[in-house]
């Protein structure tokens, strides 16, 4: 039986019907993807004035997470009372990379980033999490929350105010960051300022409306695409195995969290998870603003920024960013 489904955006179906889509994911097409997920940052930072610094720090297993940190140039050098004096420590987005879990780099989508560097001098530091299959369980989720306790460990030399810390992902990423803010909170550290999940990949149990709706047909990002993914992080674990902080959707409890920016498509996968994370956030007496973009299917401000659309979602965001970050006196 078809289902219906929400129409897509005019210009946004118009753009899409360029683009080759499938419906599912097979080891041999992750292998044919994954070089193709990788993003070059060099042509994003050649306009910009920054300051870039490659390091890795050590994962629980002592495994390198290589750390991407880009920050606004200055002419002050590190030992400089200008980095020492609070007052101009930098906000600083800690950027998870979306791809399914099972691909991308620290690189992808950092395009998102990198507009709240130049309006906000923002640091933005991103981490490459190990991928599944080749990494499982908790792994992914662990490399991501050890990069972020390097860098509020580090905030001083980094430029950063620690106070002002956001935790920012794009689809898997954007799961992912809600999964390193329960750690937090539950481990009571590091402080996180803010969350801001971008379509975020919540809920491994794929069984919502949204996810039978964009099942059956190609895709973006399809139910199907979706169940490969999941099943790559979690391999021969059971329902009841899964970590919250994993699949977060399965945290009973999302009290004490800091305020979170949700968005998502309403004709894409994961636009009942990502609502129903946003009223039980509500319900536990949290902050969250939700955005569900009519006609947006999954990752549509990626992969076509310059849409109508597009261009309102990511304003609508850094509009969010500037009322937490720039209050009024």
């Amino acid at each position: 039986m078809t289902m219906a489904r929400p129409a897509l955006d005019p210009e946004l179906r118009e753009l899409l019907a360029d683009m080759p889509l499938m419906s599912r994911l097979s080891p041999e097409v992750l292998a044919r993807l994954r070089p193709l997920s990788s993003t070059p940052v060099e042509p994003l930072l050649e306009h910009r004035r920054v300051d870039r610094r490659e390091l890795t720090v050590p994962a629980k297993d002592g495994a390198p997470i290589p750390l991407s940190v880009i920050s606004p140039a200055s002419p002050a050098s590190p030992a400089s009372p200008a980095h020492s004096d609070r007052t101009a420590a930098a906000p600083c987005v800690y950027w998870i990379h979306g791809g399914g879990m099972v691909m991308g780099d620290r690189f992808s989508q950092i395009d998102v980033p990198l507009e709240w560097l130049d309006r906000f001098g923002a640091v933005v530091v991103s981490v490459d999490y190990r991928l599944a299959p080749e990494a499982t369980g908790t792994v992914l989720v662990d490399d991501c929350y050890r990069g972020l306790l390097w860098v509020a460990d580090h905030a001083g030399e980094l430029g950063i105010d620690p106070a002002r810390i956001i935790v920012a992902g794009a689809s898997a990423g954007g799961g992912l960051a809600a999964g390193v803010t329960l750690l937090a909170r539950d481990l009571g550290s590091p402080a996180i300022a803010a969350q801001m999940l971008i379509c975020p990949m919540l809920d491994h149990r794929d069984t919502t409306t949204s996810s039978r709706q964009y099942s059956g047909v190609p895709g973006v990002w399809t139910g199907e695409m979706n169940a490969f993914g999941w099943a790559s992080v979690l391999g021969d674990l059971t329902d009841a195995e899964v970590p919250e902080y994993v699949s977060p959707a399965l945290a009973e409890d999302l009290s004490g969290l800091p305020t979170a920016y949700i968005d998502t498509g309403s004709a894409e996968v994961f636009r009942d998870e990502d609502t129903d994370y946003a009223t039980r956030i509500w319900a536990a007496g949290g902050q969250a603003e939700l955005h569900v973009w009519a006609g947006g299917f999954h990752g549509f401000d990626a992969l076509y920024p310059q849409a109508h659309l597009s261009t309102t979602a990511r304003r609508t965001r850094t509009d969010w960013l500037a009322r937490l970050l720039e209050p009024r006196r």
